[in-house]
């Protein structure tokens, strides 16, 4: 399995960014995904998260109203759609594919993992 991560950058507060993770090496349709991020010195957390179907999706509430997971199946990608970003959001993401249909909050749940990509927020 092979998860690449891609759209991070610098920008400044209040500015989005779209983060995408293309999948190959597994039945992407039948994958639940999901999206974590580690910011310097803290450990790894849960973001979002997708069904196999594009809904339902659940997300950890500092990004609520404010991130959009979304996936492509012919396309075996997940996007993440960031919107007014926030300094405390700069950290590393990270994509996550699971061995299961259903979404998953929890690093174990997840059987794959990508490289990550920075996000930097600047104020």
């Amino acid at each position: 399995v092979q998860l690449q991560a891609s759209g991070g950058g610098l920008v400044q507060a209040g500015d989005s960014l779209r983060l995408s993770c293309a999948a190959s090496g597994l039945t992407f349709s039948q994958s639940g995904m999901g999206w974590f991020r580690q910011a310097p010195g803290k450990k790894r957390e849960f973001v979002a998260t997708i069904n196999w179907s594009g809904s339902p999706t659940y997300y950890t509430d500092s990004v609520k109203g404010r991130f959009t997971i979304s996936r492509d199946n012919a396309k075996n990608t997940i996007y993440l759609q960031m919107d007014d970003l926030k300094p405390e959001d700069t950290a590393v993401y990270y994509c996550a594919a699971r061995n299961s249909m259903y979404y998953g909050v929890y690093e174990s749940q997840y059987d794959s993992w990508g490289q990550g990509t920075q996000v930097t927020v600047s104020s």
